[in-house]
């Protein structure tokens, strides 16, 4: 006989079985009829009731062999699916251990400059130098300051952040409650950690490939169609947004938006999360018009899934915001921008930074209008709520750095240069401390009292600002000069105890 495949012998099994089923139907009939009516036989129900023994039997086992077949094959499609994750595993095995072996090269280059700063032996005059550069550096930053707009970036840009002061999703965030039932597969938000590594380091050439395999991957073992493969595509898009090639960011993340809609519905939190992507996209590339349907759709759909009265609402409010100030709807700008305010204060609170921010840019946007008034007033209740969180209640002594600025302002004082830092109210500290949400609208409040013609005043500003960020750079530098001597010390104190231990082993 010929040896019988697997499928062959499901197929044979499953026509056996039809079979057997059908010749117990008839002998379950046959027993009916010997046991009924007048006409028994009680030998030929006998041979039939062991008929139907060994019929039912033979089903059992036909079953089994149908059950273990079935079996076999989840257990094949799991192995393959394990090979498939041991491959990726290897590759990115093989890209951590290439990123080891250039952080050893690192940490020995960075090794051999130490062992040159040993032998220096004029500390003072490199950490001068350092001084001076720095200072010269910080003079040319504050020039170009003070030359541009006086408006406050309401968010940061970081990998998640865009230059244009909007905020795509934060793809490391998937997993919260943003896509509120679908849950980001752990390995991909190690992936995303991995990707974003490389693309801060500049290091495209090796993110892109990173992305592109992992994308091939799950479209073999899961389909195209797959949320996944969404997830894949918006990280692949932010690493073509950090490369200015936006044409081909934006062919992925409608990708992705389809595929979200698709799968996920057109009101998940998710397809909100793909809309603001999409609209802080095309907001970069000046496309204003364009992005403002998709920023109020994913306002919508927050505002359905969250609630009206979310931060993650009042976030997307602040994108709205922006794209509206961009096309000069200062009307419209001014109503997000209260509703935000409104949102951050109710759920998070007056002292959460996000409150001073947008009141930074509410600010800004009166100021585009020549509204000065209405921005003063915000700008103080910025420092003055930082003030009361620093220093406690207000009095005659203890004063806003806004308030001494206008007295200053009024008596005309000529020797700024002499004042100490306690007709300052402490503010130098406050500044650090709260930067640089209170440092930005030192600087800002200080711009519009120059536009007002009060210099003093913002002089007095300006330069209890700078007085602050000089003394944070000064703490860094000196903590950064402290750390390279204190190897070098070491360093030293080593090679001494090496030629002590040499010289003693010499005589011996």
């Amino acid at each position: 006989m010929t040896q019988m495949s697997q499928e062959e012998i499901v197929s044979n099994t499953k026509t056996v079985l039809q079979g057997l089923e059908a010749l117990r139907v008839e002998h379950l009939t046959l027993i009916s009829n010997l046991t009924e009516g007048s006409k028994k036989d009680p030998d030929k129900s006998e041979i039939v009731m062991k008929n139907i023994e060994n019929i039912e039997l033979g089903l059992g086992e036909a079953q089994v062999i149908v059950v273990l077949a079935s079996h076999l094959q989840n257990i094949e499609a799991e192995k393959q699916k394990l090979r498939t994750q041991v491959r990726r595993l290897c590759q990115e095995n093989a890209w951590l251990r290439d990123e080891l072996a250039n952080t050893q090269q690192k940490l020995q280059s960075s090794e051999q400059t130490v062992a040159q700063l040993e032998e220096e032996k004029k500390h003072l005059e490199f950490m001068a130098s350092v001084k001076k550069y720095d200072d010269n550096q910080e003079n040319e930053e504050q020039q170009e300051k003070s030359r541009s707009d006086p408006v406050v970036e309401l968010f940061p840009e970081d990998e998640s952040e865009e230059r244009h002061n909007m905020s795509p999703t934060p793809p490391n965030q998937f997993a919260n409650h943003a896509n509120a039932g679908y849950e980001i597969p752990a390995r991909l938000r190690t992936l995303h950690n991995l990707v974003i590594q490389y693309a801060s380091q500049g290091r495209y050439e090796v993110a892109v490939p990173l992305c592109k395999q992992a994308l091939e991957d799950l479209e073999r073992t899961s389909g195209h169609d797959h949320p996944d493969v969404a997830t894949m595509l918006n990280i692949l898009a932010l690493v073509y947004r950090d490369q200015n090639k936006y044409k081909e960011a934006a062919n992925l993340l409608n990708d992705a938006l389809a595929i979200r809609e698709k799968t996920l519905g057109e009101n998940h939190p998710a397809v909100a999360a793909t809309l603001n992507n999409l609209a802080v996209l095309y907001g970069k590339r000046g496309k204003y018009k364009d992005a403002e349907p998709l920023c109020k759709r994913a306002l919508e759909i927050r505002e359905n899934v969250l609630g009206k009265n979310h931060p993650d609402v009042a976030k997307q409010l602040n994108n709205l915001a922006l794209l509206c100030q961009n096309q000069t709807k200062y009307e419209e700008v001014e109503m997000y921008y209260q509703r935000a305010l409104e949102i951050y204060e109710m759920k998070l609170g007056p002292d959460d930074p996000n409150v001073a921010k947008t009141k930074n840019n509410l600010a800004s946007c009166f100021l585009k209008q020549g509204k000065y008034k209405e921005a003063e007033i915000l700008y103080k209740q910025v420092l003055t709520r930082a003030h009361e969180r620093e220093f406690g209640a207000i009095n005659g002594e203890n004063k806003p750095i806004w308030q001494v600025a206008e007295e200053r302002e009024e008596n005309k004082l000529k020797n700024r240069e002499n004042t100490p830092y306690g007709e300052y109210g402490g503010w130098h500290k406050a500044a650090k401390v709260d930067s640089p949400t209170v440092t930005t609208t030192l600087k800002n409040l200080g711009a519009l009292y120059r536009r007002q013609g009060k210099y003093e005043a913002a002089d007095t500003l300006e330069d209890c600002a700078l007085r602050s960020k000089k003394e944070a750079l000064d703490l860094v530098k000196q903590s950064k000069v402290a750390k390279i001597l204190g190897v070098s010390d070491e360093n030293r104190r080593q090679r001494m105890k090496d030629s002590d231990s040499y010289g003693k082993r010499s005589q011996k």
